[in-house]
């Protein structure tokens, strides 16, 4: 199995923001050291998630502090950046990194539209500035000059430079749940990341999005890629005892859904409410914590002593994970605790499943 490693921790004050920008730096160089394949960073504004906010500039950061490991985004926010600067960006950190770096774009948060508002938008289009930034994106890395003309951009451009690495650019990942875009992922030949799927759906999830592959005529190398690098989001704390994992990791999870809860309920809008649809028993503001913490821990969450663990990563390799996004931070968890977690994963977990 391929194992990355996945940052989505909280600053809870400003006066804290630079000491855990450095710990995180750290823990990302830990991780390589540990033998994490991949590095995730996430993009959050105002409230102190991602306490960097600006993910790509972290990236750079981290791609001159790293030689091996991937860097990846989980997932850039696409409506809050120009498809040029993007692309150009992109493909500089492609260049500093050696060619280590992959994309997960997403539409932008469907719960936060107060990132929205700060940007100077609203969500009601975000699909179509993604899917139109998609595109350009894309072509400009392929096409010399690209003359674009659609609803949000009209663009002339003369060339990308410097060229990425990866050709014909970084690879652009989806963040999907449901099975239609599973198969239209794999039809198109997309990498993906998935959070939250119970392992009774994994399997299933798994068959179709490899359906869509051979839908999408792609040959068997390519089939083999992708459902190698294809990625699990799970949360991961590993603590000496089961007890201990449990206790400690449902008391970072409680104060990680307040700020969750109280930041959305401070910021957004009065007239913005998150479609019904996408609610679960952790969104959902009016599920109470004694339940929505056991969903946490039930549905997205590896936990216990390295003996336990290495039982929950063995169920999901048997039905047919290969690559495990490991978050190891939680809410405004103590450096020390997250590194201490991190060396019993890599240290006595992930060696059992060495290839």
């Amino acid at each position: 199995m391929q194992f990355g490693w996945l940052t989505l921790s909280l600053s809870p004050a400003p006066e804290q923001d630079a000491g855990r920008i450095d710990n995180l730096i750290e823990q990302a160089c830990t991780a390589e050291r540990l033998g994490f394949s991949d590095v995730w960073l996430t993009e959050h504004y105002f409230t102190g998630e991602s306490v960097y906010c600006d993910s790509l500039m972290f990236a750079a950061a981290l791609a001159m502090r790293t030689e091996r490991v991937r860097i990846g985004f989980a997932v850039v926010q696409m409506p809050f950046h120009h498809p040029v600067r993007l692309a150009t960006q992109l493909a500089l950190l492609d260049n500093l990194s050696k060619g280590r770096i992959d994309v997960g774009i997403g539409k932008g948060t469907v719960y936060n539209e107060y990132e929205f508002v700060g940007h100077g938008l609203r969500s009601s289009d975000s699909r179509e500035r993604m899917e139109e930034a998609v595109d350009i994106i894309g072509r400009a890395w392929r096409e010399a000059p690209l003359d674009y003309h659609g609803r949000f951009h009209t663009l002339r451009i003369p060339a990308i430079r410097p060229k990425p690495v990866q050709q014909p650019g970084p690879p652009l990942w989806r963040s999907v749940i449901s099975p239609g875009s599973f198969r239209e992922c794999g039809r198109l030949g997309v990498p993906i990341l998935t959070a939250r799927l119970p392992v009774e759906r994994i399997r299933e999830r798994w068959a179709t999005y490899a359906a869509g592959i051979e839908e999408g005529g792609h040959d068997a190398a390519t089939r083999d890629r992708l459902l190698a690098t294809s990625a699990l989001w799970r949360n991961v704390y590993v603590a000496e005892s089961e007890a201990q994992a449990e206790d400690e990791l449902a008391a970072l999870l409680g104060e990680t859904r307040a700020h969750m809860m109280h930041v959305r309920e401070a910021y957004n809008p009065p007239d913005f409410a998150p479609d019904p649809a996408t609610l679960n028993a952790w969104t959902d503001p009016a599920v109470p914590d004694s339940e929505a913490i056991p969903f946490a821990l039930r549905t997205g969450s590896l936990y216990g002593s390295p003996r336990r663990v290495r039982e929950q990563v063995a169920e999901l390799r048997d039905v047919g994970v290969r690559h495990l996004l490991c978050q190891t931070g939680f809410g405004a968890m103590d450096h020390a605790q997250t590194i201490a977690s991190m060396r019993r994963f890599g240290e006595q977990v992930m060696p059992a499943f060495a290839r």
